[in-house]
């Protein structure tokens, strides 16, 4: 039985309902960085409206922008691939487009693969109110924002070293062999979920550390003044 042709990996992969694409890579590329280039855009507009520590300088401001632009990729963009994965390989609206450019990189995303649907729904529908949760509490500088930075950073790189090796493992036959997809869309568009989350919880954990250290320095001083009256 002939099976709807594909340029997808590996190449018997049964995809039946597969369409190819009405937007060519470009297209497609220019939509997403236009839609990354417009959170930027009202992100670092939104931080220079908040004139406090938090969001001031080079450093917050990017954080900042981080977990906004996380927020709008994990709820938006993953969670649509976490409602519609099942007929995404046919579909041809821009988000589905988008996805089945990617998945030249990756097929797991068009064949339904039970640890990347498992694994995207979480970072949809967990990771993404939280990322938008961590930039609302920076912006206004609220206890928990230390606490929710350190819990999405560990989740999302827990979750991509495991999206890297549960392929990388069998050889990576999900992925195209060619440098583009396999070292940029594979390699460079994840690792950002590696590297960013190292840095973030080094940030939290030592914040954390020096609040807790203050805190009990301070009820330990009260112990004292306790004791001497």
């Amino acid at each position: 039985m002939a099976h709807t042709p594909h340029p997808y990996y590996p190449l018997d992969l049964v995809l039946d309902h597969y369409v190819p694409n009405t937007y060519s890579m470009k297209d497609t590329l220019t939509l997403l960085f236009s839609t990354f280039g417009a959170i930027t855009i009202g992100s670092i507009a939104l931080s220079y409206q908040k004139r406090n520590s938090t969001i001031r300088g080079l450093g917050n401001q990017l954080t900042f922008l981080w977990f906004v632009m996380c927020g709008f990729i994990h709820f938006f963009l993953e969670g649509y691939f976490g409602i519609y994965h099942k007929t995404l390989a046919g579909d041809q609206s821009p988000l589905a487009q988008v996805w089945k450019e990617y998945a030249l990189s990756d097929s797991r995303y068009l064949s339904s693969d039970s640890f990347v649907l498992i694994m995207e729904r979480i970072t949809a529908f967990a990771w993404g109110p939280l990322a938008f949760f961590t930039a609302y509490a920076q912006y206004h500088n609220k206890p928990a924002r230390h606490i929710a930075q350190l819990i999405i950073s560990l989740g999302q790189l827990y979750g991509c070293v495991l999206y890297y090796a549960t392929t990388m493992v069998e050889g990576s036959p999900h992925c195209d062999p060619h440098p583009y997809y396999y070292y940029f869309y594979f390699g460079f568009f994840n690792i950002f979920w590696m590297i960013v989350p190292s840095i973030l919880m080094h940030n939290s954990i030592k914040n954390l550390y020096r609040a807790m250290k203050a805190a009990l320095a301070a009820e330990a001083n009260s112990s004292k003044v306790k004791k001497s009256k």
